[in-house]
């Protein structure tokens, strides 16, 4: 299991990374929060533990960036500080779970199998780009938290786009993988679809999430950190 460690103090960071390697982790650890937030970005980690008081981006900045992205990855936060609002803040934030120092270290790997556990049959339900999720078990959609009344093949069409952020899919290839038929290039029936889940949606985003690109067809737009 590939761990993602952020923290600053040296001692306690040498001590943690002992005790996951031990019990059989692969763990890469940074000391400033900037850092970590590249590598949690450009790699994937079957879990982050994230300290919330380190230089740089701190942990909360982190986690807060890290689901704007659509980042899904399970955080476990660690503080000194144990006050309620500091617990509130990282589970709003999206935090799967908060441990606070000191902390010994066969509690975090309890930890961590626990939240790997609890999240593998969520999250990858769970889609997530910007402010629009869609959970592909109950074919739920909501924007900004608000739910969206989504047809069958608007919802479709919403997932295939959402599901690779940034990347230009031609009508033809959505065409064939929403409505599953080869249907005449000459037809609108996707732009139709496009225009009514635009509708829908942009209202609560406040901006357009997918975006037309002339001539080839559309994307949706990857999420700003």
């Amino acid at each position: 299991m590939n761990i993602l460690y952020v923290e600053d103090e040296a001692k306690i960071a040498d001590f943690v990374c002992a005790g996951l390697k031990e019990q059989g982790f692969v763990v890469e650890h940074h000391d400033n929060g900037n850092e970590g937030y590249a590598r949690a970005l450009d790699q994937e980690y079957d879990v982050i533990v994230l300290d919330i008081m380190v230089p740089g981006k701190d942990g909360l900045a982190i986690l807060k960036g890290l689901r704007h992205e659509g980042r899904n990855t399970p955080v476990i936060l660690l503080t000194a500080r144990n006050e309620l609002d500091d617990r509130l803040q990282g589970l709003n934030l999206g935090a799967d779970d908060y441990l606070a120092k000191p902390f010994f270290v066969e509690e975090l790997v309890a930890r961590i199998h626990a939240v790997v556990r609890r999240v593998s049959g969520e999250r990858q339900n769970l889609l997530q780009v910007g402010p629009l999720k869609l959970d592909r078990i109950t074919r739920e959609a909501a924007c900004s938290e608000q739910t969206v009344e989504l047809t069958s093949r608007e919802f479709n069409l919403l997932e295939y786009l959402m599901r690779s952020p940034g990347r230009v899919f031609t009508r033809t290839q959505i065409l064939e993988h929403v409505w599953g038929y080869d249907f005449n290039p000459s037809t609108n029936v996707v732009d139709v679809c496009i225009q009514r889940i635009r509708k829908k949606i942009e209202p609560l985003a406040s901006e357009r999430w997918i975006e037309s690109v002339r001539g080839v067809g559309y994307r949706f737009r990857k999420a700003e950190s």
